[in-house]
């Protein structure tokens, strides 16, 4: 006699089957969530407080250099304004023996016994000078030797006048020189 299986065991193997798929991929899935679940609380309970321990050791590394930068500049400032005392310093000295050479030039271009000097004055790099001579043509010979000068850039005839002088008639003047820095 034949047999005939009337049960749906086709429908029941592949109910089976999806259960056990469905299970698999949840049980994947769970698996999948514990892993991502373990390297989040690994990465927050030890790399983040790694990072953080890392960040603030920077900063206050940060800081010390701040602190640091803060001293090399002040020793900038310093070693520039240091520089600028030391440049005037050696410009003074550099011209320091400037006024005796000048007077010294002056007095050796002074037409002696037809010329003298009653006045100088120096403001900056100008040169003021008044004084008597027995005329105009040794005002203008003292003029010439004046440009000569190693200390004089140029000179200028400001006044020129005749005066009486105990009966003798002479000429009074005043020059502007305009120095040259050094000699």
């Amino acid at each position: 006699m034949i047999k005939i299986n009337l049960l749906p065991y086709r429908e029941k193997a592949k109910k089976e089957n999806l259960r056990q798929q469905i299970t698999i991929l949840s049980g994947t899935l769970v698996f999948f969530l514990l892993i991502i679940l373990a390297g989040h609380l690994y990465f927050s309970t030890i790399i983040i407080p790694a990072m953080e321990t890392k960040i603030r050791e920077a900063e206050a590394r940060l800081v010390v250099l701040n602190k640091k930068v803060g001293d090399i500049e002040g020793f900038k400032r310093d070693k520039k304004e240091l520089e600028q005392k030391l440049e005037v310093i050696n410009a003074l000295e550099r011209n320091r023996f400037f006024p005796i050479r000048m007077l010294d030039e002056l007095n050796l271009l002074v037409p002696s016994k037809e010329a003298w000097l009653e006045k100088i004055t120096q403001k900056g790099q100008e040169l003021r000078i008044e004084g008597m001579a027995r005329d105009n043509g040794t005002v203008a010979r003292f003029m010439k030797s004046m440009e000569k000068a190693g200390f004089v850039q140029s000179v200028e005839l400001v006044v020129s006048r005749e005066k009486e002088l105990a009966g003798v008639k002479l000429q009074q003047f005043i020059l502007t020189c305009v120095m040259k820095k050094e000699i």
